[in-house]
């Protein structure tokens, strides 16, 4: 199958802190076997980030190598895989301004991923109007690049719909086809909690075990883990549901039929739970160390990351600029 015959797929983070073990398996695992089968485009969403960090440049700033680093780190391949910098992508600017004309305020508000997460970071009505619009900018990137596919997780879907709603409306509008609706991929593996049993593993929380962890930081992180309450000695019956490390096991452990031999061992009693923790050890060590090695090598040479961002922006600058002529000119904008 040639490249051009090969599926468009868009993904990417907001660069405000290392990416963590939630990410890997959320969607950085799951990237490194897509770079093969499908065209893929990660978009580091900078101006996304400013949204809620408008007061701290810095810190997303600094955050594009540290990203970046992570992705090479993890097998992500810039010659299969193309990466790129938000802020450095006019077209898609132009693209979110044409395309807030074709959806309501009402309609923002409604988005249930937007109403959750207004309610999580507390702004009541004191809503900065990039993150409630931030849905249409997130169209504007799909579209830019004409995606079919966008690896999302299931808080995720409402922004899908709304960007196909956004498709639909601006397809209506010119009177052909000629922005493409996409499908959501979802994650073979829920939601990673935190560490401290927290519903989300986030930055924020400081519930996180980073792609490089040390030895230290891992074991002092599953120490911590959330098991079983009630699971007071050894020979007691234990519970696998909501217990942290059984679920970290499921996320990283290669041998599941191990796992299930070890979750029937702990539900009838006899298996305590330092004895998962080690093993959750060993695991999350094996998995962290290469990348760890790789990343802190690519750490060396900032400049080959730089390189590598500015190789990818300057290729999806052509593409997202193209789209966006193709829009105006299908709407029928003024032309010199």
């Amino acid at each position: 199958m040639s490249i051009d015959q090969r599926p468009i797929i868009l993904t990417g983070d907001r660069p405000t802190g290392q990416l963590h073990l939630g990410h890997f398996v959320g969607s950085l695992r799951s990237r490194v076997g897509l770079q093969d089968s499908h065209h893929q485009h990660i978009l580091l969403a900078d101006a996304q980030a400013l949204t809620d960090n408008a007061d701290n440049f810095e810190k997303v700033r600094r955050n594009i190598i540290e990203v970046a680093t992570d992705y090479l780190a993890v097998g992500i391949d810039p010659s299969k895989t193309t990466i790129c910098v938000q802020s450095h992508l006019p077209a898609l600017n132009e693209l979110t301004m044409l395309y807030l004309n074709f959806v309501t305020v009402s309609r923002l508000e409604r988005n249930p991923t937007i109403k959750s997460e207004i309610q999580m970071r507390g702004f009541e009505r004191d809503i900065p109007a990039g993150f409630l619009c931030y849905p249409v900018a997130q169209a504007a990137d799909i579209t830019a690049f004409k995606a079919s596919v966008v690896p999302v997780g299931e808080d995720q879907i409402p922004m899908i719909e709304q960007t196909n709603e956004v498709v639909r409306r601006i397809n209506r509008q010119i009177g052909r086809d000629i922005l493409p609706e996409c499908k959501a991929l979802l994650s073979s593996t829920g939601r990673l909690p935190g560490f401290d049993g927290k519903a989300k593993m986030s930055k924020s929380l400081g519930n996180t075990i980073v792609l490089n962890a040390t030895d230290k930081e891992i074991k002092k992180a599953v120490n911590a883990m959330y098991t079983d309450p009630n699971h007071l000695r050894v020979e007691d019956p234990g519970q696998v549901e909501g217990n942290i490390v059984f679920a970290y096991l499921d996320a990283f452990d290669p041998n599941k039929e191990e796992v299930e031999e070890l979750k029937a061992h702990y539900r009838r009693g006899g298996l305590g739970d330092g004895t998962v923790k080690k093993r959750l050890e060993a695991v999350l060590k094996e998995l962290i160390e290469p990348i760890r090695d790789r990343r802190n090598e690519l750490a060396k040479d900032p400049d080959y990351i730089i390189d590598v961002l500015k190789a990818g922006t300057e290729k999806c600058q052509i593409i997202t600029q193209n789209t966006l002529n193709e829009v105006k000119a299908g709407l029928g904008m003024f032309k010199f």
